[in-house]
C-alpha cells in the first residue's frame, strides 16, 4: 500500500515537473522570461523548454498594433474656452522587455502622455484654429508621443481626435452664425439668380426687337419695291394698251373714210345717216328737251354744194381729190421699247441689294432670316414673282385684238 503511494507521488512530481519545463508561446505574442528572478530571453511563437522551478515566463506582451481610445478630457484654449476632446491612439509594443520593465503600465502612461500633450497644443489655439487644425493637432501628438514612448518599447502609429465639443453656448451661438451665414448666400444667390434671370430675359426682348424691326423693314422694303415695280409695269402697260388703242382707232377712222371716198355717197344717203343718229343724240338720260333744227335741210344743201360735184342726173357725189398728198404716217422707232416684257436691269439689281440686306444676320443672333423660295425674275430666285409676264422667254405675249374691220393686228410701218 505504502508503495502505491510512493509511485502515484512520484509520477504527480513528474508531470508537475514535466509541465513547468514546457511553455507554448503563440504567434504574434512574446514571452518574457526569468531565471532565477533576472530576465533570461523573449521568445515568440514556438515551444519553450523551460528549467523547472529555475525558469519562468515573467509576462506575455501582445505584438498586434493596439488601437485604445481615451475618454473625453477638459481642455482650455487661448480664448479661455473649455472644449471636450476626445481622442485614440494607435500603437505597437517593439520591444517587449522594455514593456516589461521600463514602465509598469504603459497603456495608463501613454493615455496620461497623451491629455497632457493636448492640453499643451490646444491651449495655445484659438476655437477657429482647433476646429480647422485637426490634422496639425495629430502630428503634433504622435511626434510627441512617439519620442517619449520610445524608451518603452512602443511605437505610435497614428493619433486622431475623435470629437472636439466646445460648451453648448458656444454650440448654440455658432449654429446661429452657421444659420446666418447660409441665409446669405442663399439671400445673394437668389438675387444673382434674380439678376441673370432679367439680363437673359432684357436680351432675349432686345433680340426679339430687332429682329421685329429688322423683319419690318426687310418687309417694308421689299413691299415698296414691288408695289413700285407693279405699279411701274403697269403704267408701262396702260402707256403701251393706249397707244395701241389710239393706233387702232386710227387705222378704223382711215377705214372708214376710205371706205367713203370709195363710196361715194350722196347728200340723201348722209341725210339718212343724221337722221339714225339723231335718236341717239337725245338718249342720254341728261336730255329733257331736244329741238331738231328747221334748217337742217338747208345745212346738207350746202355741205352738198361745198364737198361734192353735180353728177348728169343732178345728184350730188363726192368725188375724192385727185391731187391730195398722200397721208404720212408718223415714226414710232421712239415707243419701241414700250413693248419691251424684258426686266428692267435697274429694277433686279435694287431687289438683289434688298435680298443682300434681308440676308444679313443680326448681331449677338444665330438664326438667320429665312428666305423665300419663289422668284421675282430670272436669276433672283429668293423674292415672289408678281403677277405681271416679266420674263418674255417663258411665256408668249399676250393676243393683240383685231382692227374693227376684222383683220389681224400688225405691228406698225415705220418710215
Amino acid at each position: 500500500m505504502v508503495a502505491l503511494i510512493v509511485a502515484a507521488v512520484l509520477v504527480l512530481l513528474v508531470v508537475v515537473v514535466v509541465f513547468k519545463s514546457i511553455a507554448l508561446v503563440p504567434q504574434a505574442e512574446a514571452a518574457v522570461i526569468e531565471r532565477l528572478g533576472r530576465y533570461s530571453r523573449t521568445v515568440s511563437g514556438q515551444l519553450t523548454f523551460l528549467v523547472p522551478f529555475a525558469d519562468r515566463v515573467r509576462a506575455k506582451v501582445d505584438l498586434r498594433e493596439r488601437v485604445v481610445s481615451f475618454p473625453p478630457q477638459p481642455v482650455i484654449t487661448q480664448d479661455n474656452l473649455t472644449l471636450q476632446i476626445d481622442s485614440v491612439v494607435y500603437f505597437q509594443v517593439t520591444s517587449p522587455q522594455a514593456a516589461v520593465y521600463e514602465i509598469s503600465n504603459y497603456i495608463a502612461a501613454v493615455e496620461q502622455l497623451t491629455v497632457t500633450t493636448l492640453r499643451n497644443v490646444v491651449g495655445g489655439m484659438t476655437l477657429e484654429e482647433t476646429l480647422t487644425s485637426r490634422d496639425q493637432i495629430n502630428n503634433q501628438l504622435r511626434g510627441v508621443l512617439d519620442e517619449a514612448t520610445g524608451r518603452w518599447g512602443l511605437r505610435v502609429a497614428r493619433v486622431e481626435l475623435k470629437s472636439i465639443d466646445p460648451p453648448p453656448s458656444i454650440q448654440e451661438s455658432m449654429e446661429k452664425q452657421m444659420k446666418a451665414d447660409r441665409e446669405k448666400r442663399a439671400t445673394i444667390l437668389t438675387a444673382e439668380g434674380n439678376r441673370e434671370a432679367q439680363i437673359k430675359t432684357a436680351e432675349g426682348a432686345k433680340q426679339a426687337a430687332i429682329l421685329t424691326a429688322e423683319g419690318g423693314k426687310q418687309s417694308a422694303i421689299l413691299s415698296a419695291e414691288g408695289e413700285r415695280q407693279s405699279r411701274i409695269l403697269r403704267a408701262q402697260g396702260e402707256r403701251a394698251a393706249s397707244y395701241l388703242q389710239a393706233q387702232g382707232q386710227a387705222k378704223a377712222i382711215e377705214k372708214v373714210f376710205a371706205a367713203i371716198k370709195n363710196g361715194k355717197p350722196t347728200p340723201e344717203l348722209l341725210a339718212y345717216q343724221y337722221m339714225q343718229t339723231l335718236p341717239l343724240v337725245a338718249k342720254g338720260d341728261a336730255n329733257k328737251v331736244w329741238l331738231v333744227p328747221s334748217d337742217f335741210g338747208k345745212a346738207l344743201e350746202g355741205f352738198a354744194q361745198n364737198f361734192a360735184s353735180k353728177g348728169e342726173d343732178g345728184v350730188f357725189r363726192y368725188e375724192a381729190s385727185t391731187d391730195e398728198a398722200p397721208v404720212q404716217i408718223a415714226d414710232d422707232s421712239d415707243v419701241e421699247d414700250w413693248f419691251e416684257t424684258a426686266s428692267d436691269p435697274k429694277i433686279a439689281e435694287a431687289v438683289r441689294a434688298a435680298e443682300a440686306t434681308a440676308r444679313t444676320p443680326v448681331e449677338g443672333f444665330d438664326t438667320p432670316i429665312p428666305r423665300p423660295k419663289t422668284s421675282v425674275a430670272k436669276g433672283n430666285p429668293e423674292l415672289p414673282t408678281p403677277p405681271t409676264n416679266l420674263d418674255a422667254e417663258q411665256s408668249p405675249p399676250p393676243p393683240r385684238p383685231n382692227d374693227p374691220y376684222g383683220r389681224p393686228w400688225q405691228p406698225p410701218q415705220h418710215g
